[in-house]
């Protein structure tokens, strides 16, 4: 049996390297996946576009999700490389075997603009393995686009969907229509670029990765408690970061450095195709840091606490 997924923020983990081999750095892992736990995230999200999942072996995916469990106790959602079904099955059964009970869902990305090749796809992942699904549209990752009412027929006759994660922009707009004709929680993503609108759109939260999370939880739990104008007061001192961190071509190596100045990951190192953070940029990020730490009291400096080897 499939369960929706609780609403909240599940972060969507990096996955840090260390030395000039980039191996996968499992201290820096468990770092990370603890500090999402301690700020109170209802679940992560491993192996996802942004955890550079394609760069992995199978060994190492194991690796990964093997350490984000022994680390916390939060569910996973462990997302999916291949849009292909047989190599999908194989990643879905890793997961299961590594995650167990502690499998929240396997993330598909939407893989054709066919609805009924999609359902099938879905359809023979579950059959297969008894997993719940978060379907995920993000077609700068998968390089397919659908309309709106095909994604939600497709999650309409695929009753083990257990999460959307909406990445299509404008995500408001897709967001609002999916909300209007499903029952099954929607997400946003895109490092919460659009969060208070897609909050608004009927929004269970976000899945996605930001380099000050926090940033993140703060916004939902005051739209929870207080509604629009709290939630944006509460956003609103972290969209500058946001929106360094998220530019085009190099949001993940921002990310990672960001992560790294956080003392979150001991290494800011992607492997290739992923290029180098661009130390022009270094000056913007000390600089938002720094007004982050003074404005809303963001930790910094956390290697000490938290374990990170530098």
């Amino acid at each position: 049996m499939t369960t929706p997924l609780a609403p909240g923020v599940w972060g969507v983990l990096a996955t840090p390297f260390r030395g000039a081999d980039l191996d996968v750095d499992r201290e820096s892992v468990a770092t990370l996946a603890r500090h999402y736990e301690r700020i109170g995230a209802t679940g992560l999200t491993v192996l996802g576009v942004f955890g550079e999942a394609a760069s992995l072996a199978p060994r190492e995916r194991a690796d990964v999700l093997a350490t984000v469990v022994d680390a916390t106790e939060l569910p996973v959602v462990a997302g999916l490389t291949s849009l292909a079904t047989r190599p999908a099955l194989e990643e879905a059964a890793l997961a299961l075997e590594v995650v167990g009970d502690r499998l929240a869902g396997v993330m598909l990305q939407v893989s054709s603009a066919r609805p009924g090749q999609v359902i099938e796809h879905l359809t023979a992942v579950h059959d297969r393995l008894g997993v719940g699904v978060v379907l995920q549209d993000y077609p700068v990752a998968s390089g397919v686009s659908i309309p709106g009412g095909d994604l939600a027929a497709i999650v309409e006759a695929c009753p083990f969907v257990v999460a959307v994660k909406s990445e299509a922009p404008p995500t408001s707009v897709a967001i609002a229509a999916l909300t209007a004709r499903l029952d099954v929680p929607v997400f946003g993503g895109l490092g919460g670029q659009g969060l208070l609108d897609e909050l608004q759109a009927g929004a269970a939260g976000a899945m996605t990765g930001f380099s000050a999370p926090e940033g993140l939880l703060a916004c939902i739990t005051a739209w929870n408690e207080h509604g629009f104008a709290a939630a944006r007061a509460a956003l609103m001192p972290y969209l500058p970061l946001i929106n360094l961190e998220q530019q085009p071509r190099i949001a993940l190596a921002v990310r990672k450095e960001l992560l790294r100045r956080r003392g979150l990951i001991a290494e800011a190192g992607a492997r290739p195709p992923a290029v180098a953070f661009p130390e022009a940029l270094a000056p913007a990020v000390e600089a938002q840091l720094a007004e982050l730490e003074l404005e809303v009291g963001l930790a910094l400096g956390l290697q000490a606490a938290a374990g990170v080897s530098r």
